[in-house]
């Protein structure tokens, strides 16, 4: 008998032997299936042209190598304003909308530990005291008075990522995350070239206004030498009228340039998280006009103060990078890229559905109805036991939910490689835009000098009573007409230089986005650290 008990025991090792060797091969081929339940992420293609079009054959523009002049974070710094440059560090501290993404991206960030924590087995506990009491009139067997019970059970449960189920919602909450960082830097990105573009608008308006206050003060003159020779019985009394015509019409449209400035004013203050009543950027005079006492010593000449040639006030050099590299330099396209990849992620979730889900639990604790013997060894109870589930049938849902993410995925990566062509093309049309509004100001440059001029010998022929003071009135308006242009031409060439550095990335990269290791650190969660997350820094 105690023989066949020893073969029996050796019988029973040898079979368990022999099954962990099947066993493990079963796991071993589970966790390839599982490998394969994911495609392996690749970028989107998106062909780039070798060049920009409008940097080819053009003596304008040079084509920076890598580290060649390359623009830093604060790229607004190459337009040399001590103004701006203040203005634009306020952005990223105090607009509001850069703050409520910055919460977002933080909210993204938690929710990667939330996926994360199904790694992790979940414990639980519930103590409980429950009376109960059974009267003779309730039916069942007659009541024994009210009883009285205890619990302390603990429970733990823990579901094996056999199929990488939990490993692909950490992917897919990293790839939300690095959406929400690279949306943040793209706002980030914005918010500045709009400050800039309505600095720049604003300085506009205040040369405009330079312009028209010395025309202002030339048209006074005009005024005073027409009534001069009113006076003297040389001009009609129509001349007068249409010298203060033009004067007070020129001083009409100074006075309607402040409007667009203080709005433009007031969009700065909000931009820079401030209120517009307690915000103020003090205006510019571009040129002086000589003083009034100068007109009275002589009534017979018109001092007119030099005009400025716009047409040499150029934008910044901006380095311009091959069309590749803007795939890596554009926040919006990387935020598309990374969304891509949270797609992919997605996908493989999907086709997990198709697996069983293997559930390890038990439960242990103590149960007694009475207090004083509770923790004592009698009271424990316990249960312990996998479980399997496994979905049989379902109607063709899970079919259904792999097509929805399979098509998510392509309408995701057909948005990215939209959002390149269309970078390709503002950076083309800026480039476009910079090279045309040269040529134009150069061009409006010559019809500055030549109306001037004009305007000289108008009024040389109207001293001499040859042309009537109507003609003089008409060769003004063209005169200041064509001065404004070339104001307003400058002012367009910069904005377009901000919307060339803007569609260029404005020296970001996306090295600059936080990995998933990055975003395990408790820094991610603190406000006053992730203010600049996914900000390059200033080189």
């Amino acid at each position: 008998m105690r023989r066949n008990q020893l073969f029996f025991k050796r019988t029973q090792r040898t079979r368990t032997a022999c099954a962990l060797p099947g066993s493990i091969a079963v796991l071993i081929s589970l966790f390839c299936s599982a490998c394969a339940i994911t495609q392996p992420y690749t970028r989107p293609a998106m062909p780039a042209p070798p060049a920009f079009k409008e940097v080819a054959g053009s003596e304008q523009w040079k084509t920076a190598v890598p580290g060649d002049g390359l623009m830093k974070g604060k790229w607004w710094e190459i337009f040399g304003d001590a103004n701006l440059n203040k203005l634009e560090e306020q952005i990223s501290v105090s607009n509001y909308n850069v703050k409520q993404l910055e919460a977002e991206f933080r909210e993204s960030v938690a929710l990667i530990a939330v996926s994360r924590s199904g790694y992790y087995p979940t414990v639980t506990t519930a103590p409980a005291i429950t009376q109960s009491d059974r009267g003779v009139n309730a039916g069942g067997a007659p009541g024994h008075g009210s009883s009285t019970s205890f619990s302390l059970p603990f429970s733990a449960s823990w579901i094996p990522d056999l199929w990488n189920r939990v490993g692909l919602m950490v992917d897919n909450a990293n790839g939300t995350a690095q959406v929400s960082a690279a949306n943040l830097a793209n706002l980030r990105l914005s918010l500045q070239g709009t400050l800039a573009i309505d600095y720049f608008e604003l300085r506009g308006d205040d040369e405009q206004l330079s312009l028209l206050n010395d025309n202002i003060h030339i048209y006074q003159q005009y005024l005073d030498l027409t009534n001069n020779r009113f006076t003297g019985g040389v001009a009609a009394l129509s001349d007068v009228k249409l010298a203060e015509t033009q004067l007070y019409q020129t001083e009409a449209q100074a006075t309607d340039l402040g409007i667009t400035r203080n709005q433009f004013e007031h969009a700065i203050a909000v931009l820079t998280g401030q209120a517009p009543a307690g915000f103020s950027i003090p205006p510019i005079a571009v040129s002086t006009p000589p003083p009034a006492s100068t007109a009275a010593a002589s009534p017979n000449t018109i001092t007119v103060p030099p005009m400025i040639d716009y047409s040499t006030l150029t934008p910044p050099p901006i380095p311009v990078t091959v069309p590749s590299t803007l795939l890596q330099r554009r926040p919006d396209i990387a935020a598309m890229e990374r969304a891509v990849y949270a797609a992919n992620a997605s996908i493989g979730l999907a086709r997990t559905a198709w697996y069983p889900e293997l559930t390890l639990g038990a439960t242990a604790g103590l149960s007694s109805g009475s207090l004083l013997n509770l923790l004592t060894w009698g009271s424990r109870v316990w249960t312990a036991g996998p479980s399997l589930a496994q979905t049989i049938f379902d109607a063709g849902k899970r079919k259904a939910q792999l097509r929805q993410a399979q098509a998510a995925y392509d309408a995701t990566a057909d948005a990215y490689r939209q959002t390149v062509l269309s970078a390709f093309q503002q950076v083309e049309d800026n480039l476009s835009g910079l090279r045309v509004l040269a040529q134009e100001a150069e061009q409006q440059a010559k019809a500055v000098k030549a109306s001037e001029e004009s305007l000289n010998l108008e009024i040389d022929r109207y001293k001499l009573g040859i042309d009537s003071y109507l003609n003089v009135i008409t060769t003004q308006q063209i005169e200041l007409g064509n001065a404004r242009t070339a104001v307003t031409l400058h002012q367009e060439r910069m904005t377009t230089a901000v919307n060339l550095i803007l569609a260029l990335g404005g020296g970001w990269d996306d090295s600059v986005l936080p990995t998933g290791d990055q975003m395990r650190s408790p820094d991610m969660n603190d406000p006053a650290k992730t203010v600049n997350v996914a900000q390059p820094p200033a080189r």
